[in-house]
């Protein structure tokens, strides 16, 4: 699965404005409704949300991966966002987060869901990834870089 297949400018989004996790859920949610990839925003902020509440989805190293299931989610939805100041995000290791990575599922197809947070895992991996991302200048460097790197 290549993430940059799920992405275009219109879901990547540069300088995040949020400054908690709650904000930045909202955010994230907002250019997956505004791009017309999620018709019930209500529905997935909830999934999220109630995913967190599982543990927190901030991984580490200035990386966090919101995610969630829902049956009003069609398909395999993908949003990006960087915040290159950080945002305080409840993160295991208690850094800043710097880029998100959101991921929204149908509920009843976990197969594609479990392959983008594998696929993100992996690339998170890779040696300087994620200091090009949240160095990126506009959401097409962005995506110029996860085509790179995938």
């Amino acid at each position: 699965m290549r993430l940059r297949d799920l992405l275009d400018e219109s879901v990547v989004k540069v300088n995040l404005e949020s400054v908690d996790k709650e904000e930045c859920f909202e955010e994230m949610i907002d250019l997956l409704v505004r791009a017309g990839r999620v018709t019930d925003r209500a529905a997935a902020l909830a999934a999220v949300r109630e995913r967190e509440t599982a543990g927190s989805t901030g991984i580490g190293n200035g990386c966090a991966v919101p995610h969630g299931k829902h049956s009003s989610i069609p398909s395999l939805r993908v949003a990006l966002g960087t915040s290159p100041r950080g945002i305080d995000y409840d993160a295991v290791d208690g850094a800043p987060v710097r880029m998100v990575f959101m991921i929204l599922a149908s509920g009843n197809e976990p197969g594609p869901h479990i392959q983008a947070l594998a696929e993100v895992v992996r690339l998170l991996k890779t040696p300087g990834f994620c200091r090009r991302v949240v160095e990126a200048k506009s959401a097409k460097d962005v995506l110029d870089v996860l085509d790179a790197e995938e």
